[in-house]
């Protein structure tokens, strides 16, 4: 029987792509109330201890805390339960080891995002953007736009001149992003 050897960051990348295309959904949804939200995080963290796949994982990092792949399918583990506070902090724990691995940046970001945290979310995606190397920049095309679209978006009002730089460089890598292009003519009107 052949075995097929599975390339990490292409795997990751991979999940990264189907992660960010929650965007206009994670911008668009309204905050809940402090109740509910607290109701919302219990409820979560539930969830997550009652999680097989997570305890499972959680178990072989005990064992072996540098294995990062593990650490990364913990972080997506905790994604899929919408435990943002988790996957931020596995997300961390891969960047601290893998420092040059832009995905676990993108993947913070993503987090953030998805917890409502735009502050970190915006800083996450720079640090992405600054991480990704030459030789990558082409496989990374979707997650660059996207990120660069985030952070325009995010700068659109506090600084519509970065914005129209990042908004520009957004759709330089993904031209058929119809928010990005919207929101270069919202900005350049």
């Amino acid at each position: 029987m052949k075995m097929t050897k599975i390339n990490i960051k292409t795997l990751f990348l991979g999940l990264i792509l189907v992660g960010s295309a929650t965007f206009v959904q994670a911008q668009t949804t309204q905050t809940d109330t402090a109740n509910s939200t607290a109701t919302a995080t219990t409820t979560q963290a539930a969830q997550t201890a009652s999680n097989p796949t997570i305890e499972g994982l959680k178990k072989q990092i005990e064992a072996n805390p540098k294995d990062t792949e593990s650490l990364a399918k913990l972080a997506n583990a905790y994604q899929e339960a919408s435990d943002w506070t988790n996957a931020v902090a596995t997300w961390k724990k891969i960047s601290v080891l893998l420092p040059d691995w832009a995905p676990s940046y993108y993947s913070q970001a993503y987090a953030y995002q998805s917890a409502k945290d735009d502050v970190n979310a915006k800083m996450a995606y720079e640090k992405y953007i600054a991480t990704v190397k030459p030789e990558e920049v082409e496989q990374n095309k979707k997650n660059l736009a996207y990120a660069y679209f985030y952070i325009a978006f995010a700068e659109r009002q506090s600084d519509p001149a970065k914005a129209k730089e990042h908004i520009a460089k957004s759709i330089q890598y993904d031209p058929t992003n119809q928010d990005a292009v919207k929101l270069s003519k919202a900005l350049n009107s």
